[in-house]
C-alpha cells in the first residue's frame, strides 16, 4: 500500500513528518512505508524506519548549510578577485621611486662625456641645452617636488616651435589649464604682474604667449634649485667629483 503524507492516518502522518524532518525534506511523503510483515503490532515503527531507509537510499540525505564566505574587505563582494585586492597589487607591483643617487639615468645612447657632464655644473645654459642635462635636472627636480617647474618651460619650448594657429590656440589652453590656472595642481609660481599678461595674451593665443612667465621660471629654478642641484650627490656622482670638491673644481671647506 503506498500513501502520502495527507493520506496517512493520524498517527502514520506524524511518524511520517518526522521522517521527513529527519531528511531535511518538507515535501510530501510518497515513499512506499511497507512493514515486516512478521513484526506484529510494531510493523507501523518499522514502516517508519523503513520510509527512512528508503529516503536516504534515494539520496535524500540531510542538506548542509552552505557556509557563507566571509568578505575580504568592507565591500559587498564575497570573492577573491575583489576591487581592494585589485587597487593593492597595483601598488605592490606600481613603479618605485629613484634613487636619486643612481648613475644609470641616462641611456647609452644619450650619455654625454664626463666633461660636458661637469659643464653643467659651471654654466645653467649649458645644462638647460643638454638633452641629457635637462633629464637629470628633472629628476633632481622631481625630488623635491617642484618637477612642474621644467615641465612648464618645456611645454613653452614646444609652443615656439608651433605654427599651426588651430595647434598654437589648442597648446596654450593646454598649458594654461596645466600650470598657470589656480586650479591645476601643477601650478607654478607666478608673480601678479607676470599673470596678468598672460591673461591678457591668452585672448589671442601666439607662440609666445608665455614667453614672460617661461622667463620668471627659469629664473626662478636658475637662483632656487640649481645650486642644489650642482651640490647634490646625483650630480657629483655623474661629474665623477671627488669628496670635498665643488662642481666649479674648488676645494670646498670642511666644516668646523
Amino acid at each position: 500500500m503506498s500513501c502520502s503524507v495527507s493520506e496517512l492516518p493520524a498517527g502514520c502522518r506524524l511518524r511520517g513528518m518526522g521522517s521527513a524532518a529527519q531528511g531535511g525534506s518538507s515535501a510530501p511523503l510518497t515513499t512506499p512505508l511497507t512493514g515486516n510483515s512478521g513484526s506484529g503490532g510494531g510493523g507501523g515503527g518499522g514502516g517508519a524506519v523503513s520510509g527512512t531507509n528508503s529516503l536516504q537510499e534515494a539520496g535524500a540525505g540531510p542538506l548542509q548549510r552552505p557556509q557563507s564566505q566571509k568578505p575580504c574587505c568592507f565591500c559587498w563582494c564575497c570573492c577573491c578577485s575583489c576591487s581592494c585586492l585589485a587597487i593593492k597589487n597595483a601598488e605592490d607591483n606600481g613603479p618605485t621611486r629613484r634613487d636619486p643617487a643612481s648613475s644609470d639615468l641616462l641611456s647609452e645612447g644619450e650619455k654625454p662625456t664626463l666633461e660636458e657632464i661637469r659643464s653643467w655644473g659651471k654654466s645653467f645654459d649649458r645644462l638647460m641645452r643638454s638633452p641629457g642635462g635637462r633629464k637629470v635636472f628633472r629628476d633632481f627636480l622631481r625630488c623635491e617636488y617642484s618637477e612642474e617647474n621644467i615641465l612648464f618651460w618645456l611645454a613653452c619650448e614646444e609652443l615656439k616651435k608651433e605654427t599651426n594657429p588651430e595647434a598654437i590656440e589648442e597648446k596654450a589652453r593646454f598649458i594654461y589649464e596645466d600650470y598657470i590656472s589656480i586650479l591645476s595642481p601643477k601650478e607654478v609660481s607666478l608673480d601678479s604682474r607676470v599673470r596678468e599678461i598672460v591673461n591678457r595674451n591668452m585672448v589671442e593665443p601666439t607662440p609666445h604667449t608665455f614667453d614672460e612667465a617661461q622667463l620668471q621660471i627659469y629664473t626662478l629654478m636658475h637662483r632656487d634649485s640649481y645650486p642644489r642641484f650642482i651640490n647634490s650627490q646625483l650630480f657629483k656622482t655623474l661629474a665623477q667629483l671627488p669628496e670635498g670638491v665643488s662642481a666649479s673644481g674648488s676645494q670646498q671647506d670642511s666644516p668646523t
